[in-house]
């Protein structure tokens, strides 16, 4: 930082509020638009042919066919939660 004469101080302050001014908008804004992150709940086969009310045949036939994204994990099949609601929201 460099040296301020006594005779620079109002015109630093100014400068110093003008920036503190900036970073309370940014802030604001910040605070207005945050969304926090929904954990990611995943469903086991099963559980999602029960939420969906089909046979685990259905289920498979659909993820072969990309209806409905599935996602693996070492050997077992999971799908998302929220990926399930929102191809249930686009067929309606």
């Amino acid at each position: 930082m460099k040296n301020i004469k006594f005779e620079d101080l109002p015109s630093a302050m100014e400068i110093v509020l003008e920036k503190l001014s900036i970073l309370e908008e940014e802030i604001k804004a910040i605070k207005e638009n945050f969304q926090p992150k929904e954990p990611v709940e995943l469903l086991t086969r099963e559980e999602t042919a029960k939420y969906l009310k089909i046979s685990l045949t259905t289920l498979w036939h659909w993820s072969k066919k990309g209806i409905l994204p599935s996602h693996g994990i070492g050997n077992r099949v999971y799908y998302k939660r929220s990926e399930i609601k929102a191809k249930i929201i686009k067929l309606n």
